[in-house]
């Protein structure tokens, strides 16, 4: 089975490798063709294996074959998050050291600021931003193949919602960029997935997170058809799952919510028998929502918890309902060990920081040796979550260390809190952190977005709290409730809760 996106447009050119937000149809052919063409603009500019690009793109075809084109010319490539501000992304520019910049006219404002100190000849655009020249020039008036061809990488920065953002950088392997890593296929086969076998991907997140990056690239490495979606609304998804008979997808918590939220006529008009893997991540997930979700949708939700750094854990629905709230066991050579504050092991059923590793796949951060040392125990590291491993070796999440709340010495995980308030109809979504108290330390705020229609009053207030005395300890129960008509999270789901705690 040819795999590796230029071999399958050399094998089945007419294969459709991507469906881009407006419907139109990209075969492997025409995107192998514009990867080259973009690898050739790349290196006509002077940029050479090890160097880096940012990108400052929508969910697009332009995006996929302009990483590609710096895959296969050995360049880092760093996917600026667009929701940034222009001094935030200039940081990136300048942190990864950047030769190169391509924005979109969506986000001019914000790639102008960012790629000021770049010259004009190595900012490109889709669309039309001053002083940017029209990506469809990049390359352009030249035929073939780069003329040197090896395997780059995504440098993947941290999520920044604590302090400057880091950037994950991994040593260039020197690979063939038309063998695909066998990573790729070990790595959709934790899910069931395999290459051609007739899969159809959705992207329905922003292709600035790693994860969903990683599923739309192996995706098309694997010859399956990717379809990109520019803006998630929980129906379209579905109509998007009927029209293109879509077999797997990564989502995130927030998502199945809203699919949720949806009216019963609604949900039972599209067509989903095509789906094998619905595979979420990224945020811990209620366990009514799971439980739900698995009847609407049966066995094809699989749920996944792992870093950019390398390493994670895998649960099938089938196990999940054995183990509710655990997270999987670890992934083949991954690792999975629980430590107290002194790196020592801790016992099973004893909530510690997780630490993983990835194989002997290693990482730094760019430019921040302290910050890569002080993660690291030995060759495993630490995302600062908290967890327990069960007697099975099953992981179980409880919260990140920085958001963990300490009130009269009680340790209090606000994400159990959260779980149980979005449960209730008239909550659409609920952030629970910790706030300064003279007396305990800390006591719980929570901040709550009702669902559409509700209006937010002390009546509300009187019946979530009333609602959660009935699902959790008195203690836990949130002091104050703050309503806001929209929490601050980014398209893939991830809560801003600093600018909540700064807010408060």
């Amino acid at each position: 089975m040819v795999t590796g996106l230029w071999n399958i447009a050399a094998d089945q050119p007419d294969l459709t490798a991507l469906v881009d937000p407006s419907g139109r149809e990209i075969t492997y052919r025409e995107l192998a063709a514009q990867a080259d063409r973009y690898g050739r603009g790349f290196q006509a500019l002077g940029l050479a294996p090890g160097d880096s690009i940012v990108l400052m793109l929508p969910n697009s075809a332009e995006l996929v074959a302009v990483y590609f084109a710096a895959y296969q010319t050995g360049l880092y490539v760093v996917m600026a998050n667009w929701h940034l501000t222009g001094a935030e992304v200039a940081y990136l520019v300048q942190d990864s050291g950047a030769k190169a910049f391509v924005g979109h006219e969506r986000f001019a404002a914000a790639a102008t600021e960012a790629a000021a100190s770049l010259p004009a000849n190595a900012k490109y655009s889709v669309g039309d931003v001053p002083g940017f020249l029209p990506l469809d020039e990049l390359g352009a008036g030249a035929e073939g193949r780069p003329d040197v061809r090896t395997a780059g990488s995504p440098m993947l920065y941290t999520s920044g919602t604590t302090g400057r953002p880091k950037g994950v950088r991994r040593p260039l392997t020197g690979a063939d960029p038309d063998v695909v890593p066998p990573s790729a296929p070990w790595f959709f086969g934790i899910f069931g997935i395999k290459a051609h076998d007739g899969h159809v991907h959705l992207c329905g997140s922003p292709l600035y997170h790693t994860a969903v990056l990683n599923f739309v690239v192996i995706s098309i490495q694997l010859g399956h058809t990717a379809v990109l979606m520019d803006h998630w609304t929980p129906e379209e998804m579905l109509r998007l799952i009927e029209r293109y008979e879509v077999t797997h997808s990564h989502m995130v918590p927030t998502q199945f919510h809203r699919l949720l939220a949806l009216p019963d006529d609604v949900k039972a008009k599209y067509d989903l028998k095509s789906l094998r893997a619905m595979i979420h991540g990224a945020a811990p997930c209620p366990l009514e929502v799971k439980r739900r979700m698995l009847d609407w949708w049966g066995p094809v939700v699989i749920e996944y918890y792992a870093a950019t750094e390398g390493g994670g854990t895998a649960i099938t629905a089938q196990e999940w309902l054995r183990k509710p709230g655990s997270v999987g066991l670890p992934w083949p050579t991954s690792e999975i060990k629980i430590l107290d504050e002194d790196g020592n092991d801790l016992p099973a059923g004893e909530r510690g920081l997780v630490y993983m590793r990835m194989g002997d796949a290693t990482f730094e951060y760019h430019k921040d040796a302290e910050k890569t040392k002080a993660a690291r125990v030995g060759k495993l590291f630490t995302l600062q979550d908290i967890g327990y491993l069960d007697e099975d070796g099953y992981l179980f999440l409880c919260d990140r260390k920085n958001d963990m709340i300490i009130s009269g010495g009680v340790n209090i995980y606000p994400a159990e809190i959260e779980g149980e308030l979005v449960c209730h109809p008239k909550v659409a979504d609920v952030a629970v952190f910790g706030v300064p108290h003279p007396d305990w330390g800390e006591e719980i705020k929570a901040v709550v977005q009702p669902a559409d229609g509700v209006e937010p009053n002390g009546e509300l207030t009187r019946e979530l709290l009333e609602f959660a005395g009935t699902r959790l300890a008195k203690f836990k129960l949130p002091r104050t409730i703050e309503y806001l008509a929209e929490l601050p999270r980014d398209p893939n789901g991830k809560l801003y809760k600093r600018k909540l705690r700064d807010r408060a």
